[in-house]
């Protein structure tokens, strides 16, 4: 059993927590946070656990093995590094880190001890996801001509990162995920409609070597909530709705058919395909359950990690160059 100290006990950590606590392959010994109303919470649903605002003493237990850290974006680096230093696993919180050459640093030292560092992208861990890889995998969607999500709503207002950081970070971890090419090029725009605050509203373009281009629209001042990933294929097509309750996937056989027939060259050469309709059954399991089970197996059998800090790297340097290409005013950066 995987022993662990969560560091963090805000907004994210009381999920690692439970999850944690569930699972036969873990349990948490340690919650550390500076706040000592969120200890007393922690001390009243989990009494076993351990308490402190003194993260050394955590570290310095031989007990823990492995440390979970759900804290701001700018912790990450200091916390991660002090507890790879101590010897321990670690679970970090996405996005891995503010910059990427912090990535670099905390990967190298990671591989330097032989220790799992493993970021926390919970969406490769859905049912939803994983089904749409298998299908992209398998071929049943052909080609992959565009990936355009929209992930909006209204708050939760962050003052460490913009909306880029806080929302675009889950689709470009699907797309590392689930696509065998990486973005050549990236290219963004956005704005603050708070005096002093990140922005939060941004549109984000990936190209890359093939045909494929990917759009994601984030935005903390939408209205509704709204998760909607749309995925054309030359064969087939996918809409992705994360707000549905259970008809998440929904394959759609249709497209679009071309000619060069020179006897109608004068005609319309696009011609359109439309067939069935199909929702495919989906693994229901919660996808933060599934990642602490595959953290705890990383640890313990040394399994390769679906979410690993080059995953972690890769979707932060994105990030930077989104955000050099929105003080640009949209200009394309090459990654």
């Amino acid at each position: 059993m995987v022993k662990i100290a969560v560091i963090g006990y805000g907004y994210w950590g009381p999920n690692l927590v439970r999850n944690f606590m569930a699972s036969p392959a873990t349990t948490v010994v340690y919650v550390v946070d500076a706040n000592q109303e969120r200890l007393k919470n922690v001390q009243r649903l989990y009494p076993t656990i351990k308490v402190t605002t003194d993260l050394s003493t955590a570290l310095a237990d031989p007990e823990v093995s492995a440390v979970s850290i759900a804290t701001p974006v700018s912790t990450h680096f200091d916390l991660a590094m002090a507890a790879l230093k101590a010897g321990k696993h670690v679970l970090l919180e996405k996005p891995m880190t503010e910059s990427s050459e912090k990535c670099k640093t905390l990967i190298k030292e990671a591989n330097d001890r032989k220790l799992v560092l493993m970021v926390d992208h919970t969406f490769p861990y859905t049912g939803a996801v994983r089904k749409i890889k298998e299908l992209i995998d398998k071929g049943e969607l052909g080609d992959i001509y565009y990936f355009d999500s929209v992930r909006v709503n209204l708050g939760l207002f962050q003052h460490d990162v913009s909306v880029l950081w806080d929302l675009a970070v889950h689709d470009l971890s699907i797309l590392d995920f689930i696509l065998k090419e990486n973005p050549v090029a990236v290219s963004a725009t956005g704005i603050s409609h708070v005096k002093g605050e990140p922005e939060d509203v941004a549109y984000l373009t990936l190209f890359f070597e093939s045909k494929l281009i990917a759009h994601i629209h984030v935005n903390w001042l939408a209205p509704v909530k709204l998760r909607q990933t749309l995925i054309g294929g030359s064969k087939k097509m996918v809409v992705y709705d994360d707000a549905e309750p259970t008809e998440k996937v929904k394959i759609y056989d249709k497209g679009i058919t071309l000619t060069s027939d020179a006897e109608n060259i004068y005609q319309m050469r696009v011609g359109y395909r439309t067939g069935d309709m199909l929702c495919p059954k989906l693994d229901g399991a919660e996808a933060l359950k599934a990642l602490v089970e595959h953290f705890a197996r990383c640890i313990e059998q040394g399994e390769t990690p679906i979410t690993s800090k080059e995953s972690g790297l890769r979707v932060v340097r994105i990030l930077e160059a989104a955000t050099e290409s929105i003080l640009r005013k949209g200009e394309c950066i090459n990654l």
